[in-house]
């Protein structure tokens, strides 16, 4: 009886020592089993044990940021899937719906969140940013009205943003190839 009593001890200790899976981890394991992810996204794990921080690489192949290579950084809060994750853009890019800080004007990511929404719809939803900016709900209002009152111009500062031009006094970042 009394080594009964010492094993339990031995694995309750055990059981403590190891942390617990919290509801978040095991809905983003979930989420992340059923990815169906196309060639032009990929994700990136920094600390494989910790699947709530990781990133997205974006590499568009069609539309006006096609070669472009864009990285957003995940962090999924214990909330979740009740909570949306914050998404950053980790570099400046010129789009009406991506601020010079990184932040990511995406619907589902704000007052469209519901919990039944996944990964996979926050990373196709960025990925259709790309295909359709949105210059109606913008976040950078200065692309936004370029896009909106000459296309060709908001185009060409796309292109030359993309390769690490300055437009407007603010530096980019060359995201080709």
């Amino acid at each position: 009886m009394l080594k009964i009593w010492s094993m339990k001890k031995n694995e309750d200790a055990v059981a403590k020592k190891k942390p617990k899976t919290s509801a978040a981890q095991i809905r983003v394991q979930k989420d992340l089993t059923e990815l169906d992810l196309p060639d032009t996204m990929k994700t990136h794990f920094p600390d494989p044990n910790d699947l709530l921080n990781f990133t997205l690489t974006i590499t568009p192949d069609d539309g006006m940021y096609k070669g472009g290579s864009f990285v957003f950084s995940f962090a999924i809060n214990t909330n979740y899937p009740h909570e949306p994750p914050k998404v950053k853009c980790t570099q400046t890019i010129y789009h009406p719906n991506v601020d010079l800080e990184g932040n990511v004007c995406l619907n589902i990511l704000r007052e469209d969140w519901k919990p039944v929404l996944n990964l996979n719809s926050v990373m196709v939803g960025l990925q259709y940013l790309f295909l359709e900016p949105n210059a109606d709900d913008p976040l950078n209002k200065d692309a936004a009205q370029e896009l909106i009152k000459n296309r060709e111009h908001f185009l060409s500062n796309v292109k030359q943003s993309m390769r690490g031009y300055n437009i407007k006094g603010v530096q980019y970042q060359n995201v080709m190839g």
